[in-house]
């Protein structure tokens, strides 16, 4: 594998991808080749709340997938930014999920 950043089932990667439109987040276990959580900007749960800004989308989205991953017992993380700069609503996203109680 030429990937630098690894997830296990203990410790999955936080992978977040952000396109013009949209942003979601995969906690990732590279192992098993599993996805054991994702949130999105599409999905229902995050759509359907009122949002003012995209920066406050990214926060939902982080505080989201911090509590499906609480709910299956992951605290720690690998945050994976891919090629993005840590700016914006990838900064926002990650500083949301930290301050719901995940660490990187």
């Amino acid at each position: 594998m030429n990937k630098k950043i690894q997830g296990s089932e203990t410790v999955p990667r936080l992978y977040v991808f952000k396109s013009n439109k949209h942003i979601y987040a995969q906690l990732i276990n590279d192992i098993n080749k599993r996805i054991l959580a994702s949130s999105s900007s599409i999905s229902r749960k995050i759509k359907t709340s009122n949002r003012s800004t995209t920066c406050d989308t990214a926060r939902m989205i982080g505080h989201d997938i911090a509590t499906q991953s609480s709910e299956k017992g992951i605290n720690k993380i690998v945050f994976d930014r891919g090629k993005k700069t840590y700016h914006g609503q990838i900064k926002a996203l990650a500083e949301s999920a930290r301050a719901a109680g995940l660490t990187f």
